[in-house]
């Protein structure tokens, strides 16, 4: 692990959307390259990697239905686009979202130890369920298994992978050029897993990664969320609004953490957060006014239906926000939207704009003095160890982020200078596997 110095610095991601998180991005900029323009993603990583993020992190999703958004409508594959980043860079980690839900552990496993490999140890896998119908669809089924099962194969899958990648013991290869024997056999172990969701014997066809195995990101908040975090995860994607909610979740998860027999310090929590950075306060709160003027309320009303799992398109723009239950979808992030809506008095226009806007994530806006302040209480007092940032606008917010807001975080001591370590695992502070 780091020192105690080292330790209270933040580690910052980039959450990839090519044409900008913000819905109304792509409309404020003619630089953008498309979503899938492998130049564009390539220039968006070096970018990143000059500002020494610590992760290029790409979302997915498997139903061209759920986000009626130009980067979510086309987008590469993760594992593809990544494999063609990671010769392309030479210090960032790249984080690819799969899903468990559709999906085998052998296969997964070992395209993401090939990413291990072609990255010399840069790899990461964000661990999702599936939530739409829409998905289910696509992969012969008419509709979702319901959020425990989808979570207790998530669980399986994820001990299935592990067993996988530690088949193969370090010193399993050592080529003797006399013998004829390249590989020393009792190193290599097959898993024979047998469970509920899955039957593998392994040995995986691939050997041992740079790293050991690719670092665990989790992205669900739910209950079930929480205990697989607990129980596998190295880095955890949250969304939190306020400062109190921040803490109150970090201090739940990293008690479960505790309870499930792991270090706590060993698990790295990042909420995603969307920073509009201004030259001045004005000039940013221009922009994030301007940008929410260009949202298509049908659009949002759209998604929201879509993650609440109840049509809002008969409800008045102007009235309030309707009490709905949580159904199977995506249970953190409604609950995070409605606090919001009942918090801040919001009316469902206003919740279907912001929501669209920043996806249910916590929006900052001033110059990079005040992003810096807020993003050093956060880690001060216990509520991140960092953030998974959302430019607004690609690549203008990304720019100004990182000529503005990185500098004055290192002038405070609370992010590196440059990247100290070869290998993702040993980036983030993590221990060895």
């Amino acid at each position: 692990m780091e020192n105690s110095e080292t330790q209270r610095r933040l580690r910052l991601g980039l959450f990839v959307q090519p044409l900008g998180h913000h819905v109304s991005g792509w409309r404020l900029t003619d630089n953008a390259g498309a979503p899938t323009d492998i130049d564009w993603l390539i220039t968006l990583a070096k970018k990143a990697e000059a500002g020494t993020f610590d992760l290029f992190f790409v979302g997915d999703a498997l139903a061209t239905s759920m986000y009626r958004l130009p980067s979510t409508m086309a987008r590469l594959e993760p594992l593809t686009l990544l494999s063609a980043l990671a010769v392309q860079t030479r210090s960032i980690g790249l984080a690819a979202t799969a899903s468990t839900t559709f999906s085998d552990p052998f296969t997964l496993a070992r395209s993401l130890s090939s990413l291990d490999h072609i990255s010399r140890g840069r790899a990461a896998w964000n661990v999702v369920t599936s939530f739409s119908n829409d998905v289910a669809r696509n992969f012969s089924r008419e509709d979702m298994p319901d959020h425990a099962q989808r979570y207790g194969r998530a669980r399986e899958f994820l001990d299935v992978a592990s067993k996988l990648w530690n088949g193969w013991e370090e010193g399993a290869v050592q080529p003797d050029a006399e013998t004829g024997r390249y590989f020393v056999d009792e190193k290599i172990k097959a898993v024979n897993h047998r469970g509920e969701h899955f039957q593998v014997q392994g040995p995986l066809n691939i050997t041992r990664s740079p790293q050991g195995r690719p670092v665990i990101i989790t992205a669900g908040s739910s209950v079930d969320g929480q205990k697989l975090a607990a129980e596998t995860a190295e880095v955890i994607f949250t969304a939190s609004a306020t400062l109190e909610e921040g803490q109150a979740f970090y201090r739940v998860q990293k008690q479960q953490i505790r309870e499930a027999g792991r270090d706590p310090s060993h698990v790295v929590i990042m909420p995603g957060v969307m920073p509009v950075v201004g030259r001045t306060r004005e000039e940013a709160h221009a922009l994030w006014k301007q940008l929410n003027t260009l949202v298509d309320l049908e659009n949002g009303i759209s998604q929201l239906s879509l993650r609440f799992g109840v049509d809002l398109s008969g409800y008045p723009l102007d009235g309030p926000v309707p009490d709905v239950p949580l159904g199977e979808g995506n249970q953190s992030r409604v609950r995070l939207m409605l606090d919001m809506a009942k918090r801040d008095n919001l009316t469902l226009g206003e919740l279907a704009a912001i929501a669209a806007g920043s996806r249910g994530h916590r929006v900052i806006i001033g110059t990079a003095e005040d992003i810096a302040d807020d993003f050093e209480l956060w880690l001060n007092q216990g509520a991140a160890d960092g953030f998974n940032i959302m430019p607004a606008i690609m690549p203008e917010q990304l720019d100004l982020f990182i000529e503005r807001v990185i500098p004055e975080l290192r002038r405070r001591g609370l992010f590196r200078q440059d990247y100290a370590h070869s290998t993702l695992r040993e980036n983030l502070g993590l221990p060895a596997v």
